[in-house]
């Protein structure tokens, strides 16, 4: 991984000429994706992150925290937080921004800790990959909850991104679960190795959570197909 992700981040936070990342999946176009979004503020934050923000309580990880605005926000407001992220350089600049414990770390190499709330906000499902791996990840995940500690975790239905036919059905591959996706980051003219990105429906999630016994509680909806979940 050339972490193109991370070193738009930290080109933001250094002013080191900053461009627009570029994201394409194996459904879209190219698409224009501004690096000062994820360093926004919490009047600036969806209304989803605004809700999960709302319900954080206690101990906090912060999966996938990217430039650490979330936990950022939190912290600030007296919340014992621990942000994670596999990439050094947006866990640079997280530390760059003032947080107290955000770690290089992939969430199934978290051993021996509790936390009262986990956060896995922009499509938190992202990091699952594919379908086969939800279980693996919700496992993980449960084993780090405290007693009576939750997940928040939000994700879209991509249903409307495939072509309707004349009865009003999706024209959707046969193969595979339709929220797989293959994500591919451009940064600066460098291109990242794709990877696969995952968006569940709020039925699929609600299905593997009691799969994994973690009860499964739909708290708000966006604008766009767009969810946000309790899992405890």
């Amino acid at each position: 991984m050339k972490d193109l992700f991370g070193k738009a981040i930290l080109d933001f936070q250094t002013h080191n000429a900053p461009e627009d990342l570029i994201t394409e999946t194996n459904i879209s176009e190219a698409d224009m994706m501004s690096v000062a979004y994820l360093f926004r503020e919490y009047r600036e934050m969806p209304k989803l992150e605004k809700k999960a923000m709302q319900l954080a309580k206690g101990r906090i990880l912060d999966v996938g925290c990217g430039a650490g605005s979330h936990s950022l926000y939190l912290q600030k407001k007296g919340f014992d937080v621990t942000a994670v992220d596999i990439s050094e350089k947006a866990i640079k600049t997280c530390q760059l921004r003032g947080l107290n414990d955000a770690r290089i770390q992939n969430i199934l190499d978290i051993e021996n800790e509790k936390f009262d709330t986990i956060l896995l906000l922009m499509n938190g499902t992202g990091i699952f990959g594919t379908l086969a791996e939800t279980s693996k990840y919700l496992q993980k995940l449960k084993s780090l909850l405290a007693p009576n500690g939750q997940i928040l975790i939000d994700s879209s239905d991509i249903i409307y991104m495939f072509d309707e036919d004349e009865d009003g059905g999706k024209w959707i591959p046969g193969e595979g679960y339709y929220g797989e996706l293959t994500f591919t980051v451009s940064y600066k003219g460098e291109t990242e190795m794709p990877f696969p990105w995952l968006y569940l429906d709020y039925n699929t999630l609600q299905n593997a959570a009691h799969a994994n016994g973690l009860q499964c509680k739909l708290v708000s909806e966006g604008n766009h197909y767009d969810y946000l979940a309790k899992l405890f």
